[in-house]
């Protein structure tokens, strides 16, 4: 069925993009049987805008949409991805056009990698090793906005009393917690587990080796309110408010 929002935006440059009110992709994580992230990708139709390239599920979105309604809805009609089975973390706009056009980034995770059933834009789908992504022919589009969107392994640390003294017990947070998170410093984070440490012990936890890792390195995140605590971690170290957390529990 054809939307209201299918059609071209056109600049005062007299360049193009599909989609009069915009357009949006779900870029979907899932762990690999290593726990490393592998992201849904679609190779498209040799027929289509840009043809031949791997880029992100997605188009157009209807006037009546919001940006996080239109990726999921075109996830679903291009993959076979049921809205169910994802869990959207956040969204950021990738591109901007003089025309006053947008490209939206959902950003979502699923427990698995997920079956797919392709529709005729797409040659292949294919869940892709996230440090794998890169060596592909990508979408201009999503080539220029794949740096901001790529994410680096976390290693999580709680610390008991402020975390898990109150709400409950690692295995339900454990359950819970976020795949993909968003940072500080506005960069993703992957998390495949989460660690409790006491706060005595912080110093030389963080000492340990981070287990798994990425090509882009691992950063290291703990959630406390101990002042103690803080002043003794490394400058490198990323600081989280216990909220943090605790939020994923209040998630649906």
């Amino acid at each position: 069925m054809r939307g209201d929002g299918d059609g071209w935006a056109t600049g005062p440059d007299g360049s193009r993009h599909w989609g009069k009110h915009g357009a949006a992709g779900l870029l979907l994580r899932a762990p690999l049987p290593d726990e490393t992230p592998a992201v849904l990708l679609q190779h498209r139709a040799v027929w289509s805008h840009q043809g031949g390239t791997w880029a992100l599920p997605g188009g157009a979105r209807d006037s009546h949409e919001s940006t996080t309604h239109a990726a999921v809805r075109e996830a679903h009609e291009e993959a076979g991805i049921e809205s169910a089975a994802i869990r959207v973390r956040t969204e950021v706009v990738t591109m901007k056009a003089a025309s006053g056009w947008s490209y939206t980034t959902v950003i979502a995770d699923a427990e698995r990698p997920l079956p797919t059933v392709a529709n005729g834009e797409s040659t292949e789908l294919r869940w892709v090793r996230e440090t794998d992504v890169a060596g592909l022919p990508l979408h201009p589009g999503f080539e220029a906005g794949w740096p901001q969107l790529r994410t680096t392994e976390v290693r999580l640390l709680l610390d008991r009393h402020d975390v898990l003294g109150e709400r409950g017990a690692l295995a339900q947070l454990s359950k819970a917690l976020p795949r993909t998170l968003h940072l500080p410093d506005g960069t993703y984070g992957w998390l495949p587990r989460v660690e409790v440490l006491e706060a005595l012990d912080a110093v030389g936890r963080l000492a340990e080796p981070a287990g798994h890792g990425t090509t882009l390195g691992t950063v290291t995140a703990v959630v406390t309110t101990d002042p103690d605590l803080i002043e003794q971690l490394p400058a490198t170290v990323v600081v989280l408010p216990p909220a943090t957390a605790l939020d994923w529990l209040d998630q649906p």
